[in-house]
């Protein structure tokens, strides 16, 4: 594959063109990976609909058929279900850490482990998030512990 970057100072946007002789996987994956790259979540706060850039979430949860996007300046309801977001935030650095939990693994500021094989991980605003032990595997693996 050949990759080539061109400095256009009289553009106001970045521009990706991906040339091909056929759509193979590997490049479908790539032009995935350039489109999640730009992600944005909508929430819905006091009324009125939000746009967030996916590393301000800190987590997303789903309590009471209604899920929320977690950041540090408020909590949004979204109408994606939980599983539409871990599929559209599955090639960023989010993991799913329990049934109802998806954490962004970027606000992860530390791990501890905890009774029943449990993980306790401390996000950067200081919230304590627990991992149930059937996904403790895929944190370590992650970590490549």
């Amino acid at each position: 594959m050949k990759v080539t970057v061109e400095e256009c100072p009289g553009l106001d946007h970045t521009e990706v063109t991906v040339r091909c002789p056929r759509l193979d996987a590997q490049t479908a994956r790539l032009v995935e990976l350039l489109r999640l790259s730009d992600a944005r979540l909508t929430g819905e706060k006091d009324g009125e609909t939000c746009i967030l850039d996916g590393s301000e979430v800190l987590y997303i949860d789903t309590v009471d058929r209604g899920t929320f996007l977690y950041t540090a300046g408020g909590v949004y309801q979204t109408r994606l279900r939980l599983y539409e977001l871990e599929e559209q935030l599955s090639s960023r650095d989010f993991i799913r850490v329990s049934k109802s939990v998806i954490v962004n693994f970027e606000q992860v500021r530390s791990l501890r482990p905890d009774f029943g094989g449990r993980m306790r991980l401390t996000l950067s605003n200081g919230e304590v998030v627990v991992a149930n032990r059937q996904y403790v595997p895929a944190i370590k693996t992650k970590l490549g512990l």
